[in-house]
């Protein structure tokens, strides 16, 4: 499926007359070569995808090629969906990891900086300035962390979202997810000692 194609599905997706049937046999079409019914799953969820995007890179057009990219690793992907949990679940997690992927690339090239201070118990006790903006230093300094940890971290503070959502996304446990959360925040602290305080 090319770029073109994903921007497009709307109109294919209305035109095939797939608007009842639900997304399971949706993606078993669509793992049998059926692009429209593949259409169909862009347009039932591409607000979604569009908003989780969104959230992560803090910028419309961004958020629309990362939008896109989610699609098109999706459609790569899917042979390999068994319906362990929801289509809508599934895609949140293929969004998250293309933004997180594209987040580290920023990283490495530099584009994403270290902020000078963070806060909510993630870093020193020193005071954060009351014009910082606490998610987008939270955002930035997640892209430092291993990809579970920096997952758990951005769903919960920058996409809001609540334990139980980001354990039925990661498909852990809550008590597994609350231990990982206890450990995301303590490497990021430990992150944030090191690149921002050791050296003043």
């Amino acid at each position: 499926m090319t770029r073109a194609a994903v921007i497009t599905v709307p109109a294919i997706a209305n035109a095939a007359g797939y608007e009842q049937i639900e997304d399971i046999a949706l993606v078993r079409r669509s793992q049998s070569g059926d692009r429209d019914a593949f259409s169909e799953l862009v347009r039932r969820h591409q607000h979604l995808v569009y908003n989780v995007s969104y959230r992560f890179m803090r910028d419309a057009a961004q958020a629309e090629d990362m939008a896109q990219e989610a699609f098109l690793k999706a459609y790569r992907l899917l042979s390999g969906f068994r319906g362990d949990c929801s289509f809508t679940t599934w895609m949140y997690r293929v969004t998250s990891s293309v933004c997180l992927t594209e987040l580290s690339r920023r990283k490495r090239r530099g584009e994403v900086e270290m902020p000078q201070e963070t806060g909510d118990n993630l870093a020193t006790t020193e005071a954060v300035p009351e014009e910082t903006d606490l998610k987008e230093q939270i955002r930035r300094c997640v892209t430092y962390l291993s990809d579970r940890y920096a997952t758990i971290i951005t769903l919960y503070y920058l996409n809001g979202s609540s334990y139980d959502e980001i354990a039925q996304v990661m498909d852990v446990p809550l008590g597994t997810l609350k231990t990982w959360m206890f450990r995301a925040r303590k490497q990021l602290r430990r992150i944030v000692e090191k690149e921002v305080f050791s050296n003043g």
